[in-house]
């Protein structure tokens, strides 16, 4: 439990690696598409870090690289087709971040750092609490620049929808912004650096 719980503070991807910050900031602008970014992510990592464990010693150390993106690339065009398929308002949403998956930094840190050096077992724990970690990172900064941004919290569209009293009406609008997305983050990485801090204690 512990190493799947890692990724919510010790090494939150998003606030404490710093990791991944560009879709964070790009797709926080509701909850409905933080956790759309959050399954495609976790599925890409899962799939990645599985095969790579599986491959690594089977790849000579001067392609390595290549051959990880090659394999994250794969999951990831699966993944996007997929959310085509069975999702398309969310793919629609999230538009070019799903494709851009293939370069976020936690996938080739992960495969580089963790599922090449270890086993299948240990790289699956390590996928679930990364996952986990981005997971809440995103859904955390979606939820506060939602309910300030925009004075509601969108799960679903259109069946589940909230609206936020007083803030549905008069949203602070630079939580929708980019430069909100900034703020939120600075803010949430603080909190959970001293989460972290007090937990060790």
């Amino acid at each position: 439990m512990r190493d799947i719980f890692k990724g919510l503070l010790k090494e939150n991807p998003i606030f404490v690696l710093a990791l991944g910050l560009c879709p964070s900031l790009a797709v926080s602008t509701s909850v409905n598409n933080a956790l759309g970014m959050s399954l495609a992510t976790f599925l890409v990592l899962l799939g990645s870090n599985i095969a790579i464990s599986l491959l690594a010693r089977h790849i000579p150390d001067e392609i390595h690289i290549p051959a990880y993106i090659v394999v994250i690339a794969t999951f990831v065009t699966l993944v996007d087709m997929s959310m085509q398929a069975w999702l398309p308002a969310l793919s629609q949403s999230l538009g070019i971040f799903i494709p851009l998956i293939v370069v976020n930094c936690i996938i080739l840190g992960r495969a580089e750092a963790f599922a090449s050096k270890n086993p299948v077992g240990a790289s699956i724990l390590d996928a679930v609490a990364m996952g986990l970690g981005f997971a809440v990172g995103l859904v955390a900064i979606a939820l506060v620049r939602e309910i300030l941004g925009a004075g509601s919290i969108t799960i679903v569209p259109g069946i589940l929808e909230f609206a936020v009293p007083g803030l549905s009406e008069k949203p602070v609008l630079v939580f929708a912004f980019p430069a909100g997305a900034l703020i939120v983050v600075g803010f949430l990485q603080a909190l959970f650096r001293w989460l972290g801090e007090v937990t060790e204690k």
